[in-house]
Protein backbone atom coordinates (compact mmCIF):
# COMPACT_ATOMS: atom_id res chain seq x y z
CA UNK A 1 0.00 0.00 0.00
CA UNK A 2 1.44 3.49 -0.92
CA UNK A 3 1.56 5.78 1.61
CA UNK A 4 0.91 9.79 0.08
CA UNK A 5 2.31 12.32 1.17
CA UNK A 6 0.99 15.08 3.03
CA UNK A 7 1.63 17.93 0.62
CA UNK A 8 -0.24 15.90 -1.87
CA UNK A 9 -3.45 15.61 0.45
CA UNK A 10 -3.26 19.47 1.16
CA UNK A 11 -3.24 20.44 -2.70
CA UNK A 12 -5.92 17.85 -3.33
CA UNK A 13 -8.30 19.70 0.14
CA UNK A 14 -7.20 22.87 -1.59
CA UNK A 15 -8.72 21.75 -5.04
CA UNK A 16 -11.98 20.59 -3.65
CA UNK A 17 -12.10 23.50 -1.61
CA UNK A 18 -11.63 25.68 -4.81
CA UNK A 19 -14.39 23.71 -6.93
CA UNK A 20 -16.95 23.85 -4.33
CA UNK A 21 -16.23 27.71 -4.27
CA UNK A 22 -16.25 28.28 -7.84
CA UNK A 23 -19.84 26.39 -8.12
CA UNK A 24 -20.53 28.83 -4.82
CA UNK A 25 -20.07 31.82 -7.32
CA UNK A 26 -21.20 30.04 -10.31
CA UNK A 27 -25.02 29.15 -9.47
CA UNK A 28 -26.45 32.52 -8.74
CA UNK A 29 -25.26 33.59 -11.84
CA UNK A 30 -27.39 30.32 -13.29
CA UNK A 31 -30.32 31.19 -10.92
CA UNK A 32 -29.91 34.73 -12.96
CA UNK A 33 -30.16 33.25 -15.50
CA UNK A 34 -33.31 30.85 -15.26
CA UNK A 35 -35.09 33.75 -13.52
CA UNK A 36 -35.06 36.16 -16.48
CA UNK A 37 -35.95 33.16 -19.13
CA UNK A 38 -38.47 32.94 -16.87
CA UNK A 39 -39.69 36.67 -17.41
CA UNK A 40 -39.06 36.64 -20.90
CA UNK A 41 -41.60 33.57 -21.34
CA UNK A 42 -44.23 35.64 -19.13
CA UNK A 43 -43.44 38.40 -21.74
CA UNK A 44 -44.30 36.32 -24.69
CA UNK A 45 -47.13 34.88 -23.10
CA UNK A 46 -48.55 38.10 -22.30
CA UNK A 47 -48.31 39.09 -25.63
CA UNK A 48 -50.24 36.46 -27.08
CA UNK A 49 -52.46 36.55 -25.08
CA UNK A 50 -53.51 40.44 -25.66
CA UNK A 51 -53.71 39.05 -29.58
CA UNK A 52 -56.10 36.59 -28.77
CA UNK A 53 -58.81 38.94 -26.04
CA UNK A 54 -58.21 41.51 -28.08
CA UNK A 55 -59.48 40.10 -31.05
CA UNK A 56 -62.57 39.59 -33.06
CA UNK A 57 -65.38 37.15 -31.08
CA UNK A 58 -65.33 33.58 -32.45
CA UNK A 59 -69.23 32.91 -33.13
CA UNK A 60 -68.91 29.06 -32.66
CA UNK A 61 -65.60 27.04 -31.69
CA UNK A 62 -65.51 23.91 -31.92
CA UNK A 63 -63.35 22.09 -29.29
CA UNK A 64 -60.62 19.46 -30.77
CA UNK A 65 -60.23 16.32 -28.95
CA UNK A 66 -56.60 15.88 -30.41
CA UNK A 67 -53.98 15.50 -28.05
CA UNK A 68 -52.30 18.47 -30.15
CA UNK A 69 -54.55 21.14 -28.82
CA UNK A 70 -53.74 20.44 -25.15
CA UNK A 71 -51.03 22.47 -24.64
CA UNK A 72 -52.86 25.80 -26.03
CA UNK A 73 -55.99 24.80 -23.76
CA UNK A 74 -54.25 24.26 -20.77
CA UNK A 75 -52.06 27.53 -21.30
CA UNK A 76 -55.63 29.45 -21.48
CA UNK A 77 -57.08 27.71 -18.75
CA UNK A 78 -53.78 28.06 -16.20
CA UNK A 79 -54.57 31.73 -16.76
CA UNK A 80 -58.24 32.22 -16.07
CA UNK A 81 -58.04 30.21 -13.32
CA UNK A 82 -54.79 32.47 -11.87
CA UNK A 83 -56.30 36.05 -12.81
CA UNK A 84 -59.32 35.04 -11.06
CA UNK A 85 -57.46 34.17 -7.99
CA UNK A 86 -55.68 37.15 -8.31
CA UNK A 87 -58.95 38.98 -8.42
CA UNK A 88 -60.37 37.01 -5.86
CA UNK A 89 -57.10 37.53 -3.07
CA UNK A 90 -57.81 40.99 -3.28
CA UNK A 91 -61.14 40.70 -3.18
CA UNK A 92 -61.33 38.26 0.12
CA UNK A 93 -58.72 40.51 1.86
CA UNK A 94 -60.36 44.11 1.76
CA UNK A 95 -63.68 42.23 2.04
CA UNK A 96 -62.64 40.67 4.96
CA UNK A 97 -60.95 43.69 6.46
CA UNK A 98 -63.90 46.34 6.62
CA UNK A 99 -66.49 43.16 7.55
CA UNK A 100 -63.34 41.87 10.79
CA UNK A 101 -63.23 46.28 11.51
CA UNK A 102 -66.37 48.24 10.44
CA UNK A 103 -68.74 46.81 13.23
CA UNK A 104 -72.02 48.75 11.87
CA UNK A 105 -71.55 46.51 8.62
CA UNK A 106 -70.22 43.86 10.26
CA UNK A 107 -73.18 41.72 10.48
CA UNK A 108 -74.45 42.54 6.92
CA UNK A 109 -71.22 41.98 5.64
CA UNK A 110 -71.33 38.36 6.94
CA UNK A 111 -74.87 37.84 5.65
CA UNK A 112 -73.81 38.66 2.42
CA UNK A 113 -70.72 36.61 2.64
CA UNK A 114 -72.97 33.82 3.30
CA UNK A 115 -75.38 34.37 0.85
CA UNK A 116 -73.18 35.08 -1.88
CA UNK A 117 -70.62 31.70 -1.05
CA UNK A 118 -74.05 29.63 -1.63
CA UNK A 119 -74.98 30.97 -4.40
CA UNK A 120 -73.79 28.55 -7.31
CA UNK A 121 -72.09 29.38 -10.32
CA UNK A 122 -74.53 28.83 -12.86
CA UNK A 123 -76.80 31.00 -11.15
CA UNK A 124 -74.29 34.31 -11.43
CA UNK A 125 -73.90 32.90 -15.56
CA UNK A 126 -76.99 34.79 -16.89
CA UNK A 127 -76.10 38.28 -15.66
CA UNK A 128 -71.85 38.11 -15.73
CA UNK A 129 -71.84 36.94 -19.05
CA UNK A 130 -74.74 39.11 -20.59
CA UNK A 131 -73.11 41.86 -19.15
CA UNK A 132 -69.41 41.43 -19.82
CA UNK A 133 -70.22 40.63 -23.78
CA UNK A 134 -72.14 43.86 -23.83
CA UNK A 135 -69.42 46.06 -21.80
CA UNK A 136 -66.89 44.42 -25.17
CA UNK A 137 -69.14 43.38 -28.16
CA UNK A 138 -66.69 43.65 -30.80
CA UNK A 139 -63.85 41.49 -28.58
CA UNK A 140 -63.26 38.36 -27.47
CA UNK A 141 -62.07 40.45 -24.34
CA UNK A 142 -65.94 40.38 -22.86
CA UNK A 143 -66.31 36.11 -22.63
CA UNK A 144 -63.27 35.80 -21.72
CA UNK A 145 -63.82 38.35 -18.66
CA UNK A 146 -66.93 36.40 -18.10
CA UNK A 147 -65.35 32.88 -17.59
CA UNK A 148 -62.78 34.38 -15.81
CA UNK A 149 -65.85 35.97 -13.30
CA UNK A 150 -67.56 32.56 -13.12
CA UNK A 151 -64.12 30.78 -11.51
CA UNK A 152 -63.76 33.50 -8.93
CA UNK A 153 -67.72 33.04 -7.62
CA UNK A 154 -66.03 29.60 -7.31
CA UNK A 155 -62.76 30.11 -5.71
CA UNK A 156 -63.29 33.48 -3.53
CA UNK A 157 -65.66 33.22 -0.75
CA UNK A 158 -63.60 30.22 1.26
CA UNK A 159 -60.71 32.70 1.24
CA UNK A 160 -63.12 35.96 2.71
CA UNK A 161 -63.97 33.66 5.62
CA UNK A 162 -60.49 32.58 6.41
CA UNK A 163 -58.97 35.69 6.56
CA UNK A 164 -62.20 37.48 8.52
CA UNK A 165 -61.57 34.68 11.15
CA UNK A 166 -57.95 35.41 11.10
CA UNK A 167 -58.63 39.26 12.07
CA UNK A 168 -60.81 37.86 14.69
CA UNK A 169 -58.50 35.74 16.22
CA UNK A 170 -55.30 37.77 16.24
CA UNK A 171 -54.21 37.88 20.01
CA UNK A 172 -54.57 40.97 22.48
CA UNK A 173 -51.09 41.21 23.34
CA UNK A 174 -50.41 41.65 19.16
CA UNK A 175 -53.07 44.08 18.93
CA UNK A 176 -51.87 45.81 21.74
CA UNK A 177 -47.94 46.39 20.66
CA UNK A 178 -49.59 47.46 17.33
CA UNK A 179 -51.02 49.92 19.26
CA UNK A 180 -48.33 51.46 21.28
CA UNK A 181 -45.99 51.28 18.53
CA UNK A 182 -48.61 53.94 17.09
CA UNK A 183 -48.66 51.49 13.02
CA UNK A 184 -50.53 53.36 10.95
CA UNK A 185 -53.56 51.24 9.32
CA UNK A 186 -51.13 50.06 6.46
CA UNK A 187 -48.54 48.86 8.77
CA UNK A 188 -50.87 47.13 10.74
CA UNK A 189 -51.99 45.22 7.75
CA UNK A 190 -48.38 44.41 6.47
CA UNK A 191 -46.74 43.97 9.79
CA UNK A 192 -49.40 41.79 11.72
CA UNK A 193 -52.66 41.01 9.95
CA UNK A 194 -51.34 39.27 6.62
CA UNK A 195 -48.48 37.86 8.54
CA UNK A 196 -50.93 35.96 10.89
CA UNK A 197 -53.38 35.31 8.37
CA UNK A 198 -50.82 34.28 5.94
CA UNK A 199 -50.45 30.00 6.72
CA UNK A 200 -54.88 30.13 6.60
CA UNK A 201 -54.66 32.14 3.13
CA UNK A 202 -52.02 30.14 2.17
CA UNK A 203 -54.22 26.88 2.53
CA UNK A 204 -57.60 28.05 1.55
CA UNK A 205 -55.94 29.44 -1.90
CA UNK A 206 -54.68 26.24 -2.66
CA UNK A 207 -58.03 24.69 -2.37
CA UNK A 208 -59.38 27.92 -4.15
CA UNK A 209 -57.42 27.22 -7.22
CA UNK A 210 -58.99 23.97 -6.97
CA UNK A 211 -62.27 24.76 -6.70
CA UNK A 212 -61.35 27.09 -9.69
CA UNK A 213 -59.93 23.76 -11.73
CA UNK A 214 -63.71 21.73 -10.28
CA UNK A 215 -65.44 24.25 -11.86
CA UNK A 216 -63.59 24.98 -14.94
CA UNK A 217 -65.82 22.57 -17.15
CA UNK A 218 -68.86 24.55 -16.53
CA UNK A 219 -67.34 27.73 -16.65
CA UNK A 220 -65.61 27.60 -20.51
CA UNK A 221 -68.48 25.39 -21.62
CA UNK A 222 -71.82 25.73 -21.20
CA UNK A 223 -75.53 26.29 -22.92
CA UNK A 224 -77.68 29.98 -21.83
CA UNK A 225 -81.53 29.22 -23.19
CA UNK A 226 -79.88 29.32 -27.39
CA UNK A 227 -77.04 30.72 -26.99
CA UNK A 228 -74.08 28.41 -26.61
CA UNK A 229 -70.75 29.91 -25.12
CA UNK A 230 -67.82 27.63 -25.59
CA UNK A 231 -63.89 28.96 -24.68
CA UNK A 232 -60.92 26.95 -25.99
CA UNK A 233 -60.04 25.13 -22.79
CA UNK A 234 -59.18 22.41 -20.48
CA UNK A 235 -62.78 22.58 -19.07
CA UNK A 236 -63.98 22.20 -22.49
CA UNK A 237 -62.07 19.62 -24.04
CA UNK A 238 -62.83 17.29 -20.76
CA UNK A 239 -66.67 18.27 -20.84
CA UNK A 240 -66.30 17.48 -24.40
CA UNK A 241 -64.39 14.45 -23.89
CA UNK A 242 -66.95 13.37 -20.89
CA UNK A 243 -70.23 14.30 -22.93
CA UNK A 244 -69.20 11.88 -25.97
CA UNK A 245 -68.13 9.09 -24.04
CA UNK A 246 -63.81 9.69 -25.40
CA UNK A 247 -62.64 8.14 -23.04
CA UNK A 248 -58.94 8.41 -25.24
CA UNK A 249 -59.80 12.21 -24.59
CA UNK A 250 -60.65 12.08 -21.01
CA UNK A 251 -57.10 10.67 -19.90
CA UNK A 252 -55.34 12.73 -22.47
CA UNK A 253 -57.19 15.73 -20.53
CA UNK A 254 -56.50 14.16 -16.79
CA UNK A 255 -52.80 13.49 -17.96
CA UNK A 256 -52.13 16.98 -18.97
CA UNK A 257 -53.87 18.51 -15.60
CA UNK A 258 -52.27 16.34 -13.56
CA UNK A 259 -49.03 17.30 -14.69
CA UNK A 260 -49.67 21.27 -14.61
CA UNK A 261 -50.91 20.64 -10.75
CA UNK A 262 -47.56 18.79 -9.89
CA UNK A 263 -45.57 21.64 -11.83
CA UNK A 264 -47.16 24.13 -9.38
CA UNK A 265 -47.00 22.31 -6.23
CA UNK A 266 -43.37 22.42 -6.83
CA UNK A 267 -42.82 26.01 -8.24
CA UNK A 268 -45.48 27.78 -6.32
CA UNK A 269 -47.02 26.09 -3.46
CA UNK A 270 -44.13 24.23 -1.93
CA UNK A 271 -42.02 27.59 -1.65
CA UNK A 272 -44.93 29.30 -0.43
CA UNK A 273 -45.80 26.73 2.45
CA UNK A 274 -42.18 26.40 3.38
CA UNK A 275 -42.04 30.87 3.86
CA UNK A 276 -45.61 31.30 5.21
CA UNK A 277 -44.26 28.78 7.90
CA UNK A 278 -42.28 31.81 9.75
CA UNK A 279 -45.63 33.50 10.75
CA UNK A 280 -46.76 30.58 13.24
CA UNK A 281 -47.17 32.03 16.72
CA UNK A 282 -44.85 30.46 19.19
CA UNK A 283 -43.20 31.68 21.75
CA UNK A 284 -40.34 28.15 20.61
CA UNK A 285 -39.04 27.60 17.63
CA UNK A 286 -39.80 24.22 16.23
CA UNK A 287 -36.58 22.37 14.87
CA UNK A 288 -38.69 20.71 12.29
CA UNK A 289 -39.55 23.10 9.69
CA UNK A 290 -41.13 22.86 5.92
CA UNK A 291 -38.16 23.60 3.69
CA UNK A 292 -38.07 24.16 -0.33
CA UNK A 293 -34.72 23.86 -2.15
CA UNK A 294 -36.58 26.17 -4.54
CA UNK A 295 -37.49 29.24 -1.60
CA UNK A 296 -34.15 28.68 -1.04
CA UNK A 297 -32.55 29.14 -4.05
CA UNK A 298 -34.86 32.42 -4.78
CA UNK A 299 -34.01 33.77 -1.06
CA UNK A 300 -29.90 33.18 -2.37
CA UNK A 301 -30.33 35.04 -6.05
CA UNK A 302 -28.15 37.92 -6.83
CA UNK A 303 -30.25 39.56 -9.19
CA UNK A 304 -33.93 38.85 -6.73
CA UNK A 305 -32.01 40.42 -4.27
CA UNK A 306 -30.27 43.21 -6.03
CA UNK A 307 -34.11 44.10 -7.37
CA UNK A 308 -34.96 43.78 -3.92
CA UNK A 309 -32.77 46.17 -2.26
CA UNK A 310 -33.06 48.72 -5.08
CA UNK A 311 -36.87 48.75 -5.78
CA UNK A 312 -38.93 47.09 -3.69
CA UNK A 313 -37.57 48.14 -0.11
CA UNK A 314 -37.05 52.17 -1.01
CA UNK A 315 -40.32 51.87 -2.57
CA UNK A 316 -41.70 50.55 0.97
CA UNK A 317 -39.78 52.96 2.69
CA UNK A 318 -40.91 55.68 0.58
CA UNK A 319 -44.73 54.78 1.48
CA UNK A 320 -44.10 54.36 5.08
CA UNK A 321 -42.08 58.11 5.41
CA UNK A 322 -45.66 59.32 3.77
CA UNK A 323 -48.25 57.54 5.70
CA UNK A 324 -46.15 59.18 8.57
CA UNK A 325 -46.14 62.89 7.31
CA UNK A 326 -49.83 62.28 6.93
CA UNK A 327 -50.47 61.18 9.61
CA UNK A 328 -48.48 63.93 11.78
CA UNK A 329 -50.04 66.19 9.48
CA UNK A 330 -53.51 65.37 9.86
CA UNK A 331 -53.22 65.31 13.80
CA UNK A 332 -51.80 69.18 13.75
CA UNK A 333 -54.60 69.65 11.30
CA UNK A 334 -57.53 68.37 13.85
CA UNK A 335 -55.52 69.87 17.05
CA UNK A 336 -56.53 73.15 15.23
CA UNK A 337 -59.70 72.51 14.13
CA UNK A 338 -62.76 74.45 16.43
CA UNK A 339 -65.62 72.51 17.41
CA UNK A 340 -68.15 73.87 14.61
CA UNK A 341 -65.58 72.91 12.18
CA UNK A 342 -65.41 69.36 14.02
CA UNK A 343 -69.36 69.20 13.61
CA UNK A 344 -69.37 70.34 10.49
CA UNK A 345 -67.26 67.77 9.18
CA UNK A 346 -69.01 64.86 10.72
CA UNK A 347 -72.32 66.41 9.46
CA UNK A 348 -70.74 66.49 5.60
CA UNK A 349 -69.42 62.73 6.01
CA UNK A 350 -72.95 61.39 7.76
CA UNK A 351 -74.15 63.33 4.29
CA UNK A 352 -72.10 61.47 2.47
CA UNK A 353 -72.96 58.03 3.99
CA UNK A 354 -77.05 58.94 3.49
CA UNK A 355 -76.39 59.53 -0.10
CA UNK A 356 -74.27 56.32 -0.66
CA UNK A 357 -77.01 54.44 1.78
CA UNK A 358 -79.78 55.76 -0.13
CA UNK A 359 -77.88 55.01 -4.00
CA UNK A 360 -77.58 51.15 -2.93
CA UNK A 361 -81.14 51.18 -1.02
CA UNK A 362 -82.90 52.32 -4.36
CA UNK A 363 -80.81 50.16 -6.10
CA UNK A 364 -82.20 47.12 -4.36
CA UNK A 365 -85.45 48.00 -4.60
CA UNK A 366 -85.29 48.14 -8.40
CA UNK A 367 -83.80 45.14 -8.54
CA UNK A 368 -85.88 43.51 -5.97
CA UNK A 369 -89.10 45.17 -8.04
CA UNK A 370 -87.85 43.49 -11.33
CA UNK A 371 -87.20 40.20 -9.53
CA UNK A 372 -90.81 40.32 -7.80
CA UNK A 373 -91.83 40.64 -12.13
CA UNK A 374 -90.51 37.47 -12.85
CA UNK A 375 -91.43 35.28 -9.85
CA UNK A 376 -95.25 35.99 -10.70
CA UNK A 377 -94.57 33.74 -13.63
CA UNK A 378 -93.64 30.77 -11.74
CA UNK A 379 -96.51 28.33 -10.97
CA UNK A 380 -97.44 26.51 -8.25
CA UNK A 381 -96.47 22.76 -9.03
CA UNK A 382 -93.01 24.57 -9.74
CA UNK A 383 -92.89 26.07 -6.64
CA UNK A 384 -93.95 22.75 -4.56
CA UNK A 385 -90.85 20.81 -6.60
CA UNK A 386 -88.41 24.13 -5.93
CA UNK A 387 -89.21 23.32 -2.14
CA UNK A 388 -89.30 19.64 -2.75
CA UNK A 389 -86.03 19.54 -4.89
CA UNK A 390 -84.56 22.00 -1.79
CA UNK A 391 -85.26 19.38 1.34
CA UNK A 392 -83.35 16.85 -0.52
CA UNK A 393 -80.68 18.71 -1.38
CA UNK A 394 -80.20 19.76 2.43
CA UNK A 395 -79.99 16.22 3.42
CA UNK A 396 -77.52 15.14 0.47
CA UNK A 397 -75.23 18.00 1.37
CA UNK A 398 -75.52 17.11 5.41
CA UNK A 399 -74.78 13.77 4.62
CA UNK A 400 -71.37 14.60 2.36
CA UNK A 401 -70.50 16.83 5.16
CA UNK A 402 -70.73 14.33 8.03
CA UNK A 403 -68.65 11.66 5.75
CA UNK A 404 -66.19 14.16 4.97
CA UNK A 405 -65.76 14.77 7.94
CA UNK A 406 -64.81 11.80 9.38
CA UNK A 407 -61.57 11.20 7.93
CA UNK A 408 -60.35 14.85 6.60
CA UNK A 409 -60.10 15.82 10.64
CA UNK A 410 -57.77 12.98 11.44
CA UNK A 411 -55.86 13.03 8.26
CA UNK A 412 -55.50 16.94 8.61
CA UNK A 413 -54.30 17.05 12.08
CA UNK A 414 -51.58 14.41 10.82
CA UNK A 415 -50.15 15.92 7.98
CA UNK A 416 -49.95 19.62 9.88
CA UNK A 417 -48.12 17.65 12.60
CA UNK A 418 -45.80 15.68 10.45
CA UNK A 419 -43.73 17.64 7.85
CA UNK A 420 -41.91 14.95 6.60
CA UNK A 421 -45.59 13.18 6.21
CA UNK A 422 -47.02 16.93 4.85
CA UNK A 423 -43.98 16.36 1.84
CA UNK A 424 -45.83 13.23 -0.02
CA UNK A 425 -49.51 14.16 1.51
CA UNK A 426 -49.80 17.36 0.14
CA UNK A 427 -48.80 17.45 -3.28
CA UNK A 428 -51.32 14.17 -3.37
CA UNK A 429 -53.54 16.14 -1.99
CA UNK A 430 -53.43 18.91 -4.12
CA UNK A 431 -53.87 16.79 -7.31
CA UNK A 432 -56.55 14.92 -6.01
CA UNK A 433 -58.30 18.31 -4.94
CA UNK A 434 -57.61 19.62 -7.97
CA UNK A 435 -58.78 17.06 -10.82
CA UNK A 436 -62.55 17.83 -11.03
CA UNK A 437 -64.51 15.01 -10.54
CA UNK A 438 -66.84 15.97 -13.39
CA UNK A 439 -64.06 14.44 -14.97
CA UNK A 440 -64.25 11.07 -13.11
CA UNK A 441 -67.75 10.60 -12.69
CA UNK A 442 -68.80 9.30 -15.59
CA UNK A 443 -67.18 6.19 -14.13
CA UNK A 444 -68.07 6.26 -11.09
CA UNK A 445 -71.91 6.85 -12.43
CA UNK A 446 -71.75 3.84 -14.32
CA UNK A 447 -70.35 1.69 -11.27
CA UNK A 448 -73.02 2.55 -9.40
CA UNK A 449 -75.58 2.08 -11.90
CA UNK A 450 -74.66 -1.35 -12.53
CA UNK A 451 -74.40 -2.46 -9.13
CA UNK A 452 -77.68 -0.96 -8.54
CA UNK A 453 -77.32 2.76 -7.05
CA UNK A 454 -78.09 5.83 -9.52
CA UNK A 455 -77.43 9.47 -9.23
CA UNK A 456 -79.11 10.01 -6.16
CA UNK A 457 -75.93 7.97 -4.75
CA UNK A 458 -73.59 9.70 -6.61
CA UNK A 459 -74.49 13.20 -6.61
CA UNK A 460 -73.28 12.62 -2.50
CA UNK A 461 -70.01 11.21 -3.67
CA UNK A 462 -70.01 14.20 -5.75
CA UNK A 463 -70.48 16.94 -3.40
CA UNK A 464 -67.81 14.99 -1.08
CA UNK A 465 -65.39 14.71 -4.38
CA UNK A 466 -65.84 18.34 -4.58
CA UNK A 467 -65.92 19.68 -1.09
CA UNK A 468 -64.35 17.85 0.90
CA UNK A 469 -60.96 19.64 0.61
CA UNK A 470 -62.21 22.48 2.17
CA UNK A 471 -62.13 20.99 5.06
CA UNK A 472 -58.65 19.27 4.79
CA UNK A 473 -56.68 22.15 4.29
CA UNK A 474 -58.35 23.71 6.45
CA UNK A 475 -57.51 21.57 9.75
CA UNK A 476 -54.26 21.57 8.14
CA UNK A 477 -53.60 24.63 8.10
CA UNK A 478 -55.16 24.72 12.13
CA UNK A 479 -52.49 22.42 13.08
CA UNK A 480 -49.29 24.02 10.95
CA UNK A 481 -50.56 26.76 13.24
CA UNK A 482 -50.32 25.02 16.81
CA UNK A 483 -47.52 26.80 18.64
CA UNK A 484 -44.72 23.89 19.15
CA UNK A 485 -44.47 24.82 22.78
CA UNK A 486 -48.01 23.65 23.40
CA UNK A 487 -47.02 20.08 21.65
CA UNK A 488 -44.28 20.26 23.86
CA UNK A 489 -46.40 20.81 27.18
CA UNK A 490 -48.55 17.94 25.77
CA UNK A 491 -45.19 15.35 25.55
CA UNK A 492 -43.84 16.66 28.54
CA UNK A 493 -47.09 15.75 30.56
CA UNK A 494 -47.49 12.65 28.86
CA UNK A 495 -51.29 13.13 27.65
CA UNK A 496 -52.90 10.10 26.61
CA UNK A 497 -54.27 10.49 22.69
CA UNK A 498 -58.14 11.58 24.30
CA UNK A 499 -56.39 14.05 26.23
CA UNK A 500 -54.32 15.19 23.65
CA UNK A 501 -57.07 15.95 21.14
CA UNK A 502 -59.44 17.36 23.90
CA UNK A 503 -57.22 20.02 25.29
CA UNK A 504 -55.10 20.82 22.59
CA UNK A 505 -55.41 19.50 18.82
CA UNK A 506 -59.62 20.30 18.92
CA UNK A 507 -59.52 23.39 20.41
CA UNK A 508 -56.40 24.79 18.09
CA UNK A 509 -57.70 23.89 14.98
CA UNK A 510 -61.30 24.70 15.83
CA UNK A 511 -60.90 28.53 14.41
CA UNK A 512 -59.93 26.83 10.91
CA UNK A 513 -62.42 23.85 11.28
CA UNK A 514 -65.41 25.92 11.58
CA UNK A 515 -63.99 28.30 8.04
CA UNK A 516 -63.80 25.20 6.66
CA UNK A 517 -67.05 23.30 7.60
CA UNK A 518 -68.81 26.88 6.31
CA UNK A 519 -67.40 27.04 3.09
CA UNK A 520 -67.43 23.07 3.11
CA UNK A 521 -71.41 23.59 3.45
CA UNK A 522 -71.61 26.08 0.89
CA UNK A 523 -69.52 24.42 -1.50
CA UNK A 524 -71.60 21.39 -1.20
CA UNK A 525 -74.84 23.39 -1.91
CA UNK A 526 -73.00 25.10 -4.79
CA UNK A 527 -71.80 21.35 -6.67
CA UNK A 528 -75.37 20.37 -6.29
CA UNK A 529 -75.85 22.02 -10.13
CA UNK A 530 -73.35 19.54 -11.19
CA UNK A 531 -73.79 16.49 -8.88
CA UNK A 532 -77.64 16.08 -9.44
CA UNK A 533 -77.99 17.22 -13.08
CA UNK A 534 -75.32 15.45 -15.58
CA UNK A 535 -74.98 14.81 -19.27
CA UNK A 536 -73.01 11.25 -19.76
CA UNK A 537 -72.76 10.32 -23.79
CA UNK A 538 -75.24 13.00 -24.78
CA UNK A 539 -78.14 11.87 -22.71
CA UNK A 540 -79.17 14.24 -19.34
CA UNK A 541 -79.30 12.04 -15.83
CA UNK A 542 -81.31 14.14 -13.18
CA UNK A 543 -82.44 13.35 -9.75
CA UNK A 544 -84.57 15.14 -7.68
CA UNK A 545 -82.61 18.73 -5.82
CA UNK A 546 -82.53 22.13 -5.90
CA UNK A 547 -79.21 21.92 -8.19
CA UNK A 548 -81.10 19.78 -10.83
CA UNK A 549 -83.89 22.54 -10.96
CA UNK A 550 -81.18 25.22 -11.34
CA UNK A 551 -79.24 23.74 -14.22
CA UNK A 552 -81.97 22.54 -15.85
CA UNK A 553 -83.19 26.16 -15.87
CA UNK A 554 -80.38 27.50 -17.06
CA UNK A 555 -80.85 25.22 -20.06
CA UNK A 556 -83.95 26.06 -20.93
CA UNK A 557 -83.42 29.90 -20.55
CA UNK A 558 -86.49 29.73 -17.88
CA UNK A 559 -84.84 32.56 -15.52
CA UNK A 560 -88.01 33.03 -13.22
CA UNK A 561 -87.47 29.64 -12.15
CA UNK A 562 -83.39 30.28 -11.64
CA UNK A 563 -84.06 33.31 -9.44
CA UNK A 564 -86.62 31.70 -7.35
CA UNK A 565 -84.58 28.55 -7.02
CA UNK A 566 -81.44 30.39 -6.01
CA UNK A 567 -83.48 32.86 -3.28
CA UNK A 568 -84.52 29.24 -1.97
CA UNK A 569 -81.09 28.05 -1.96
CA UNK A 570 -79.82 31.74 -0.53
CA UNK A 571 -82.01 31.51 2.11
CA UNK A 572 -81.48 28.17 3.52
CA UNK A 573 -77.89 28.21 3.63
CA UNK A 574 -78.27 31.86 5.63
CA UNK A 575 -80.42 30.18 7.60
CA UNK A 576 -78.22 27.53 8.85
CA UNK A 577 -75.29 29.89 9.68
CA UNK A 578 -77.22 31.96 11.78
CA UNK A 579 -78.90 28.71 13.83
CA UNK A 580 -75.48 26.85 13.67
CA UNK A 581 -72.14 28.00 11.57
CA UNK A 582 -72.52 31.53 13.33
CA UNK A 583 -72.66 30.75 17.33
CA UNK A 584 -69.60 28.49 16.74
CA UNK A 585 -67.74 31.24 14.90
CA UNK A 586 -68.68 33.52 18.32
CA UNK A 587 -67.35 30.49 20.34
CA UNK A 588 -64.00 30.35 18.27
CA UNK A 589 -63.60 33.95 18.18
CA UNK A 590 -63.97 33.96 22.18
CA UNK A 591 -63.07 30.76 24.05
CA UNK A 592 -60.58 29.78 21.27
CA UNK A 593 -59.00 32.20 20.61
CA UNK A 594 -55.31 31.67 20.75
CA UNK A 595 -53.73 34.14 23.21
CA UNK A 596 -51.68 34.84 26.62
Amino acid sequence: MIQLPDSFSYVRGRETLARSQALRRSWPFVLDLCVAGIALACFYAVVQLARYWFGHPMPQIAISLSPRALPRYAFYSVVRIWLAYALSLFFAIGYGYTAAYNRRVEALMIAGLDILQSIPVLSFLPGVMLAMVALFPSRQLGVEMGAILLIFTGQVWNMAFSFYSSLKSIPRELREAATIYRFSPWQRLVELELPYSAIGLVWNSMVSVAGGWFFLMACEMFVLGSRDFRLPGLGSYLQTAASTGNARGIIWGLFTMIAIIVATDQLLWRPVIAWSDKFKFEQVETTSRVRSPLLHLLQHSRGLRTLRQHTIEPFAESIYQKLAENRQRDTEVSRRLTASDRRRRERWNATLRALALAVVVGGVLYAALHALSLLHQVTRSEFFEILLGAFATFLRVNTALLLASAWTIPAGVAIGFHPRLARIAQPLAQIAASVPATALFPVVLMALIRIGGGLGIGSILLMMLGTQWYILFNVIAGAMAIPTDLREVATLFHFTTAQRWKTLILPGIFPYLITGLVTASGGAWNASIIAEYFRLENHTMQTLGLGAVISAATDSGKFQILLLATIVMAMMVVTINRLAWRPLYRLAETRYKMSS
